[in-house]
């Protein structure tokens, strides 16, 4: 049966480990001199060579490739709240805003919120958002809720 595992005996694999090369000791270790770096050239250098996405000269894979598209640096996303979710986590009366919601655990806290119609309910809620559908604030309202929109 083998040994059950705890912090006193962790070790690593066997082979796992590997002795660290320690260069520029000398030249009895086989490591000294030019500590493995041979003679001039940008590598030699400290702080030398080039970054991994260096191509020689080349022009580079980034500039070779067609910039396509646009990203709309004003577009609003929103956190998604289904009613079926609202019906199953909030009691009858209660007032659902982005708080109680982040409370419950449907959002998070740096994002709009907006509830879609998806499932049913039959339970009266306030609900204060930044959006909502149609035909959610239709099954709200003919559950006996009310919708408030808030502003952004």
């Amino acid at each position: 049966m083998a040994e059950e595992i705890s912090l006193a005996n962790l070790a690593p694999t066997p082979g796992a480990k590997r002795r660290e090369k320690r260069v520029g000791r000398g030249p009895g270790s086989g490591h000294g001199k030019t500590s493995c770096r041979g003679h001039k050239g940008q590598r030699s250098r400290t702080g030398g060579g080039v970054p991994p996405w260096f191509e020689g000269g080349q022009m580079p894979i980034l500039r070779r490739l067609p910039k396509r598209g646009f990203k709309n640096p004003f577009k609003v996303v929103y956190a998604v709240v289904n009613i079926q979710d609202l019906a199953q986590r909030f009691e009858a009366g209660a007032v659902v805003d982005p708080e109680s919601l982040q409370a419950k655990g449907l959002v998070r806290r740096s994002m709009p919120v907006k509830v879609l119609g998806t499932g049913e309910i039959n339970k009266a809620l306030t609900v204060k958002v930044h959006a909502i559908s149609q035909s959610a604030r239709e099954k709200i309202e003919k559950a006996g809720g009310a919708v408030e929109i808030l502003p952004f």
